[in-house]
């Protein structure tokens, strides 16, 4: 990790800035220009490591340019937020439950904006 830490909220945060640059970046990205973009010390192997759990979660794709694999961002924001929570929900024993709980913390301006999308037409044919 950077600097010697393994902070679990650093990975987390390193994950967030890894994903920004390629997502900001217009033409794909190798790790030692995420690197370079990134600044602050991060090990190559770790951006590396990131970029790969990037591409194992589909947040980006890779291809080989030359002996190294250039990567370049495919979801957005909202759709990773979505993925990560689909995975705490996944984690769970008891998914009722933590539906139930997740709704019972929403603003009620939130409770009513899920009530409209759950009403309104999917825009994926698959239904998922």
């Amino acid at each position: 990790m950077a600097m010697g830490t393994d902070d679990g909220a650093d990975r987390v945060g390193l994950t967030r800035r890894v994903w920004q640059v390629l997502s900001a970046s217009t033409e794909p990205m190798t790790t030692a220009q995420v690197r370079t973009v990134l600044g602050g010390g991060w090990a190559y192997t770790t951006v590396m490591t990131v970029l790969t759990r990037l591409v194992a979660q589909g947040a980006a794709t890779r291809h080989r340019v030359g002996r190294a694999f250039a990567y370049t961002a495919v979801a957005d924001e909202a759709e990773l937020t979505a993925r990560r929570m689909s995975r705490l929900l996944d984690a769970g024993t008891d998914r009722a439950a933590v539906l139930a709980r997740f709704i019972d913390v929403l603003s009620d301006q939130d409770e009513k904006l899920l009530e409209e999308l759950l009403a309104s037409p999917r825009d994926d044919e698959d239904g998922s």
